[in-house]
């Protein structure tokens, strides 16, 4: 085995001995046999197989096979959960040729942030992952499964699911993804007519068609949002068959994966070595980090994987991710990073050369375990089928096939990866400097200071910036109002940049797995709300985001100035539901959850 870069042994030795309290404690509360259902009452078994075939009857209430739980996240309204509609079927007949049972044990929700973008139900979005998280948890209350079966994929759906699965740690738990849709409209073309739309050039119509025309199936979107960022981070972290995600839905190779899913969680199911909780140690989180760096994957992994590493005991922050980021070089351009999609990535190599030439490097651990019981390094293969249809995974290339899509860490597009923490005297951020070209990642201007997204597109629309600006958004953080994603910004403020302006977006909100192009320091913490020093700048206030040195900072002086009041937080469309959330919720470098305490 390649010797591990020694940042990445620093920081991964650091975070264990930051957690091993927590981590013990974790352990300590797990179940110390396997799930064992001849303990089990005789009514709750008869409430469980009631609607069962008699001989399934007998298997389940035996205990002689694997009884396997789903979850799932299924609706025909996400484009990447629809292929999910008849997996529970599929994944059934698959168990019944192993000789396990399987049920669907629960549903749970999912929102698609691509319809609720600029809208009210973005505010419930972010909160809609620990939501998803408590479903899973009464799922598998159940207690009569021997292991976990995950269908989901999207932006707080997969994460969700891994965070309620974590909290049964004694199953073993497989992830079953759908897949992409085929590569449409452009990325770039679609950016276009976006920002033509926005000052009035491409009419509603001509706008609508681009948008149809880039999601116009079935499957995952296909940019590198932080949906397919999931995929990648769990393909690395062995709890899906590396390089499975970016397989279409209705390609051979898919039904196959989909055996196969339910082949090893079968023979895992019995095993503690296998269980989620034990199998998701150091070595996974790390590699999934690196992962999402050198793939300039979603700033939203900045709290998502801070939130699941927390639920199995371990504690990392934004420094952590920082100093991984310096020393793990790009090694992929997949848009918002670059021009080509999930499906070109999975094309020139994908996931599976991706992550064996990040082992080869030292980068990640090819040790770390997988729920197939092999390493990492063992798994990583692509995706294949025989002529009778049957599984047989190919050895990832040694070379890209496409070197302006992927490369080789020995000759990255960069030397160091997607992500940075910023830090001065507005707080603590993230930036995705990947997106950025070099010259504008530094931005020094007079700010202006709004408290919605819709109140910049308005300034916007008025003409009211005409000089080199920071663009302050306030109150967005997850105390405020859920931190919703303020992706209606992305066209506005591509149009100061092309037109020469020095532009830059400060925000204690998010900015999707899409954002990109303009400099954007994120997720300021503490949010204005929280005693954030957001709350004080004023307009006109000289701000420095510099991404460079990573620092966020203001020569303004805010001691003697009072906060600005926040706006009412929204109490409509189900907002006020969520008040309880938004009270007890964590900032964002802790994970934005409402899961954990203390």
């Amino acid at each position: 085995m390649p010797t591990l870069h020694p940042v990445v042994r620093l920081v991964r030795d650091r975070i264990e001995r930051r957690s091993e309290r927590c981590r013990a404690d974790y352990l300590d509360a797990l179940p110390t046999k396997p799930a064992d259902r001849t303990r089990v009452g005789c009514a709750n078994l008869a409430h469980t197989t009631a609607v069962l075939p008699a001989p399934e009857r007998k298997v389940v209430a035996l205990a002689r096979a694997p009884h396997l739980g789903v979850i799932t996240a299924y609706n025909d309204m996400l484009s990447a959960h629809h292929p999910f509609a008849d997996y529970p079927e599929k994944l059934r007949a698959a168990a019944r040729a192993e000789g396990a049972t399987l049920q669907v044990a629960g549903g749970v929700p999912a929102m698609c942030d691509g319809v609720t973008q600029g809208r009210e139900g973005m505010e419930l979005s972010l909160f809609s992952r620990d939501v998803i998280a408590l479903g899973t948890a009464v799922g598998l209350s159940h207690d009569v499964f021997d292991a976990a079966v995950l269908l989901g994929v999207c932006d707080k759906i997969a994460p969700g699911l891994l965070l309620g699965a974590l909290g049964f740690g004694h199953l073993p738990t497989v992830f079953v993804p759908a897949g992409p849709m085929a590569s449409g409209l452009s990325n770039a073309e679609k950016a276009r007519v976006r920002q033509q739309a926005a000052q009035g050039l491409a009419t509603r119509d001509a706008l609508l068609a681009a948008e149809e025309a880039a999601y116009h199936a079935e499957g995952t979107c296909t940019f590198y949002g932080t949906a397919n960022s999931n995929q990648l981070m769990l393909d690395l972290m062995g709890l899906q068959f590396p390089g499975g995600a970016f397989v279409h839905p209705r390609a051979p190779e898919r039904e196959a994966l989909l055996a196969e899913s339910v082949r090893a969680i079968v023979a895992a199911a019995g095993k503690p070595a296998l269980a989620i909780g034990r199998l998701v140690d150091a070595r996974c989180i790390v590699n999934a980090l690196v992962g999402l760096l050198a793939s300039g994957g979603s700033t939203n992994h900045a709290m998502h994987w801070v939130a699941v590493a927390r639920a199995a005991g371990w504690l990392i922050d934004w420094g952590d991710l920082d100093e991984l980021s310096r020393a793990v070089p790009l090694i992929a351009r997949i848009y918002p990073n670059g021009t080509a999609d999930v499906n070109h990535f999975h094309a020139a190599g994908g996931t599976a050369a991706f992550g064996a030439w990040l082992a080869e490097a030292g980068l990640i651990d090819g040790s770390a375990p997988t729920v197939w019981g092999s390493t990492l390094a063992e798994t990583l293969a692509e995706p294949a089928v025989d002529a009778q249809g049957r599984f047989a995974p190919k050895p990832p290339p040694t070379q890209s096939r496409d070197d302006g899509v992927l490369r080789r860490p020995e000759a990255p597009f960069q030397g160091d990866g997607g992500l940075r923490l910023l830090d001065g005297n507005l707080g603590r951020a993230i930036v995705k400097v990947s997106a950025v070209k070099p010259e504008h990642r530094v931005v020094e201007a007079p700010c202006r200071v709004f408290d919605s997204q819709l109140a910049v597109v308005e300034a916007f629309e008025a003409g009211e910036f005409s000089g080199d600006v920071v663009v302050v958004v306030r109150h967005q953080g997850p105390k405020a109002n859920g931190m919703p994603e303020l992706h209606k910004l992305t066209p506005v403020l591509g149009v100061l940049l092309d037109r020469g302006q020095a532009v830059a977006l400060v925000t204690d909100g998010r900015m999707s797995g899409a954002s990109g192009k303009v400099l954007a320091a994120i997720h300021v913490t503490p949010e204005a709300g929280d005693g954030g020093a957001l709350a004080r700048l004023r307009d006109g206030d000289v701000v420095r985001v510099d991404g460079v040195a990573g620092t966020l900072s203001t020569a303004a002086d805010l001691a003697g100035r009072d906060d600005a009041p926040a706006p009412a937080a929204g109490r409509s469309l189900g907002r006020g539901y969520f008040g309880a959330f938004r009270r007890s919720v964590s900032g964002a470098e802790l994970g934005a959850s409402v899961l954990f305490e203390g």
